[in-house]
C-alpha cells in the first residue's frame, strides 16, 4: 500500500471548531497496543467489552508476525493533526460466485472526539481502493442492526443491507466440541 498523504477533512460538526489533517497509514508491530486499545473502545461501544478476549501479545502475533509469516488481517490507523484517532481492520476472502477475491472489514472504528471530521468516511474509502487495486468483486462487513448512526453512514456511501441473509457463528466451546475431521 502506498504512503498516504494528508487529506481535507469534511467541515467539522458542531463538536469540532477547526479541522485538521486527516492521515491514513498502515499499522506497524509497534502499533499492537493501540490496536487493541481501539478494539477495547470499540467493544465498549457496542456493548461487547466483556467479549473482548484479544490480548497485546495475541494481537502482535496474528496482525504483526516475526519473520516472513503473514499476518492474518491488515490494519489501517487513521490520523487527526498527527494523533492516532481510529482504525479500520480488513481481510481477503474469496466470492466462489464472483471468482474474485473480495475484502471482509472485521472493524471500522472512530474515537468519539474526532467524529464528524471524515476519518471514517476516509478508512472506508482507502479500504475501498485497496479492494479496487487487488481486482476484488466485492466488500462486505456487519453492522449491529441498533447502530442507526452507522447505517445510515453506510448507506450514504452506497452500501446496502443483505437483509436476506443470516449470520451464523460457531464459537468458544461449540467450536471445541466440533468432531476432528
Amino acid at each position: 500500500m502506498e504512503a498516504p498523504g494528508p487529506m481535507k477533512p469534511k467541515p467539522a460538526g458542531p463538536r469540532r471548531s477547526a479541522p485538521s489533517a486527516i492521515t491514513i497509514r498502515e499499522a506497524r508491530r509497534a502499533d499492537a497496543r493501540l490496536v487493541l486499545g481501539f478494539i477495547r473502545a470499540l467493544a465498549s461501544y457496542e456493548r461487547l467489552l466483556g467479549e473482548v478476549e484479544a490480548t497485546e501479545a495475541r494481537i502482535r502475533r496474528t496482525l504483526f508476525p516475526a519473520g516472513r509469516r503473514a499476518p492474518v488481517a491488515r490494519v489501517l490507523i487513521g490520523e487527526v493533526g498527527g494523533r492516532p484517532a481510529g482504525f479500520a481492520l480488513y481481510f481477503f476472502n474469496y466470492s466462489t460466485f464472483l471468482g474474485r477475491p473480495g475484502i471482509y472489514l472485521e472493524d471500522i472504528f472512530v474515537e468519539p472526539k474526532y467524529r464528524r471530521l471524515g476519518l471514517g468516511r476516509a478508512l472506508l474509502l482507502r479500504v475501498g481502493a485497496i479492494a479496487r487495486r487487488r481486482g476484488c468483486g466485492r466488500l462486505e462487513w456487519s453492522v449491529l442492526d441498533w447502530n442507526r448512526p452507522a447505517i445510515d453512514f453506510y448507506r450514504s456511501l452506497g452500501a446496502r443491507a443483505l437483509d436476506e441473509w443470516t449470520v451464523f457463528r460457531i464459537a468458544g466451546a461449540a467450536l471445541r466440541r466440533l468432531p476432528r475431521s
